[in-house]
């Protein structure tokens, strides 16, 4: 799969190498997307993810942002809000003042680096600067402090990063992101380990749980497509790229991860059936995190 991202969308990276963290910005196409998601993790950091819901009367975001630094990266979203809003990027209020959109998620990178150094209001603006069509992946922004396979502690960790990839269907552009700094391990193509210690069967053979914390592992996914969705499909393709997470990494959804999924859909295409975007998602996203291991 190509790694191209839809017209109009943007990525932008913080990184701090020295603390072992970062924040990504997903910016969308002017003046915003239609945007959903869904949480499946047992253990989430998020900030306006409600908004998302289809039953939320928010159409449009403007921008997506993931931070590491657990709870304390969501500052990050912040300064994603103020760069918007200084551009008129936003929702128009009835007295005229822009309020920008900006649902964000968090990975746990606390014992990667240093467990005093995350991304505030000025990393989340300097990411937003930094924004091009022109994707870098690996170990950059939100991905710095990423690893994954962390079921028998640091020593055996494997490092995970940010992954990109795309597939072109019936005329529309599909482009997943991933923070992938999972529990679990990161499987192949062919269903194989591609890293990690081989997870669940540790898990089966161990008498007493391992001793790992709500929120201490995320796959974070934000679906960037052309296609033409109103909220409730923009939904469900945000349940279909969940169904991706769980393809590519084993096991997923833990009550240890934070997993969560957002599509931005900029309406610049008439998408396929449904069924069609539902089916070819998972693959996009499972690709995407498989490519943030290998560029880590």
């Amino acid at each position: 799969m190509s790694a191209d991202l839809p017209a109009g969308f943007t990525v932008g990276h913080w990184t701090d190498r020295e603390g072992g963290t970062g924040c990504t910005v997903v910016l969308a196409p002017e003046p915003g997307a239609v945007a959903s998601g869904e949480v499946r993790g047992g253990g989430p950091g998020t900030r306006e993810t409600d908004l998302l819901a289809p039953s939320s009367g928010a159409r449009d975001v403007q921008a997506i942002a993931f931070c590491g630094g657990s709870a304390y990266g969501l500052a990050a979203a912040d300064g994603d809000t103020r760069w918007l809003a200084e551009r008129g990027r936003g929702y128009e209020t009835r007295t005229g003042s822009i309020v920008p959109l900006v649902p964000a998620a968090v990975v746990f990178d606390l014992p990667f680096g240093r467990d005093d150094a995350w991304p505030d209001a000025a990393a989340g603006a300097a990411a937003c600067d930094a924004a091009t069509a022109q994707v870098e992946r690996g170990s950059v922004g939100a991905g710095t402090g990423c690893a994954v396979g962390k079921v028998l502690g640091p020593e055996h960790w494997v490092k995970g990063g940010i992954g990109l990839a795309t597939d072109v269907v019936q005329g529309v552009r599909i482009t997943a992101l991933a923070v992938v700094n999972a529990l679990g391990d990161v499987l192949a193509e062919d269903g194989s380990i591609l890293a990690g210690p081989g997870t669940t069967a540790l898990l089966r053979e161990m008498t007493e749980p391992p001793h790992i914390g709500a929120r201490e592992a995320t796959t974070l996914v934000c679906v960037m497509t052309d296609a033409r969705l109103d909220k409730t499909e923009a939904w469900l393709m945000s349940r279909a790229a969940s169904t991706g997470i769980g393809r590519a990494v084993d096991p997923a959804h833990t009550s240890s991860d934070g997993d969560a999924a957002f599509v931005l859909a900029s309406g610049q295409q008439d998408a396929p059936d449904p069924l069609v975007l539902a089916a070819v998602i998972p693959h996009v996203v499972a690709a995407a995190i498989r490519d943030g291991v290998r560029c880590a």
